[in-house]
């Protein structure tokens, strides 16, 4: 894992790998392929100061001593100009909790607000192209469990993230 010491972190779920490639899969298929940058991803943080990393590793790693949270995709969430799987864990939100009194006075606003858990796999469209979708997989959803593996930090490279830390949970 290379290092750019300056690059923001953000901080990321890992799905389990079949999850992960379901959901890879919708998202190539109905994201705009010239603006799709990135894998499916569950982030849980959006911008921590590069500063904080080596606190931000050690405390993903920790955390991950502990069994993997529950989770699950429980319904369609339609986003201003997009389509994501809402994501629901409450074991998955206490990490966040926990992440967030640590690094309290580091977050920018966006990220002190509780998240609402989703993987998005549309984004960047028309709000008409994004209710249509919404509403075809509507119709077929299904709520599904979602393995979540572990924890990653990433650094944000002007588009693409490069992989800076990641933690399996055990137990």
């Amino acid at each position: 894992m290379t290092s750019h010491p300056s690059a923001p972190i953000i901080v990321t779920a890992v799905m389990g790998s079949g999850d992960f490639a379901w959901l890879d899969r919708q998202r190539r298929a109905y994201y705009p392929a010239d603006r799709n940058i990135l894998p499916a991803h569950l982030t849980l943080f959006r911008h921590l100061p590069p500063s904080a990393f080596d606190e931000v590793a050690a405390r993903i790693k920790t955390r991950c001593a502990s069994p993997p949270p529950r989770a699950s995709l429980a319904g369609i969430l339609l986003l201003e100009r997009g389509v994501a799987y809402r994501v629901e864990s409450p074991a998955l939100m206490d990490i966040w909790s926990e992440l967030a009194d640590a690094f309290f006075d580091l977050l920018l606003p966006q990220d002190l607000a509780r998240p609402r858990l989703h993987v998005t796999i549309q984004n960047k469209v028309t709000a008409k192209e994004a209710r249509a979708l919404a509403g075809q997989l509507k119709a077929v959803f299904r709520l599904r469990p979602l393995a979540i593996m572990g924890l990653a930090a990433w650094r944000y490279r002007n588009g693409p993230w490069e992989l800076a830390a990641k933690a399996r949970f055990r137990g």
